[in-house]
């Protein structure tokens, strides 16, 4: 039995690898002249979704969750392939300002609809588990980001908004909007009730709206946001470092996801000795700009998703096997 879910996990993997590939050649390769904004929402194209698919593998399914969760699994690559055409066909092949990159974007789009689908059912099945309901809320986070990335393909201005607002929406519902709420489902999968977890739950919900508003609308209403959004980070941390030094035995889950924690208070600090270090090096924000967002994509976002795949492949080795030890007591 452990052979065979061993084999599963190592099947699923297989779409991480080119996707992982793929990303090393857009960030390092002169041929793909690609903006880091680009370059980041590919990125969670072709690993990072792939690694939230990974995560809700052995979640409890009915029947068309089974149906979702099966194209999903098929048609993430196809789809983060179709995105990196759009934004090829935006940059390189110089056809910015033509419908086409906006048609392409669709098929993005459209498996983050799925996404979104999966999610909308995962919060209705919840039957009020605030775990859950974060983890559903994550996804659907995910079909936002595909509208906002459309939108960026198709160079529209909506609501005022500039083409640049459509692509750090489009990353920052990609990244932070639907990462931090299935982080912290996954956190509330395996803490103790805590009354205070769903008001972690709520805010971490409304944070990325207040944000996405304010990004628009209201910077004052944007700060609110970060400012929650935040702390339920320092939330969320401080509570799975103590976890995982009160648990040592999940040790891949606990070096990626101790990874992932100290990728966050890395990007605090430097928030915080940003004014020193302008001073000392001359630089400017758009010199730091790179740093946090690798810390924060590659460090906080990368090193937590795929800690958190090995603590829930961990968690059901240890089932099985207690599953299986009992069928041979019994026997």
């Amino acid at each position: 039995m452990n052979r065979s879910l061993k084999q599963q996990m190592k099947s699923l993997l297989v779409p991480v690898i080119p996707g992982g590939i793929m990303t090393i050649l857009i960030f390092y390769l002169d041929y793909f002249p690609f903006k880091l904004v680009d370059k980041f929402i590919l990125f969670a194209a072709f690993v990072i979704v792939p690694l939230v698919i990974l995560l809700l593998k052995y979640d409890d399914k009915n029947k068309q969750q089974r149906t979702v969760y099966a194209a999903m699994k098929w048609l993430q690559f196809p789809a983060a392939l179709l995105t990196l055409i759009s934004v090829m066909s935006s940059t390189k092949w110089g056809l910015e300002g033509t419908a086409i990159p906006g048609m392409l974007s669709l098929g993005w789009l459209l498996f983050t609809l799925l996404l979104g689908i999966y999610g909308l059912t995962t919060m209705v099945m919840a039957k009020g588990k605030a775990a859950e309901i974060a983890i559903g809320a994550g996804l659907v986070y995910f079909f936002i980001g595909g509208i906002w990335f459309t939108l960026y393909q198709y160079q529209l201005d909506l609501f005022n908004a500039s083409v640049a607002t459509h692509a750090l929406s489009s990353v920052h519902f990609h990244f932070s909007s639907a990462i931090i709420p299935i982080f912290i489902g996954a956190l509330g999968r395996i803490m103790t009730k805590k009354s205070w977890y769903p008001w972690i739950v709520a805010i971490d919900i409304i944070g990325p709206l207040l944000i996405a508003i304010g990004m628009i609308f209201s910077k004052p209403i944007e700060y609110i946001g970060v400012t929650l959004f935040a702390c339920n980070i320092v939330v969320y941390t401080t509570y799975l470092l103590s976890y995982l030094r009160r648990d040592p035995l999940h040790k891949k889950a606990t070096f990626f996801l101790g990874l992932s924690c100290f990728a966050f208070y890395t990007v605090i600090v430097l928030s915080i000795l940003y004014p020193l270090l302008k001073k000392i090096f001359s630089l400017t924000i758009l010199d730091f700009i790179p740093i946090y967002g690798a810390l924060h994509a590659f460090g906080f976002v990368l090193c937590g998703l795929i800690g958190w795949v090995y603590m829930v492949d961990s968690i059901q080795e240890k089932r099985i096997f207690k599953e299986n030890r009992l069928i041979d007591t019994s026997l």
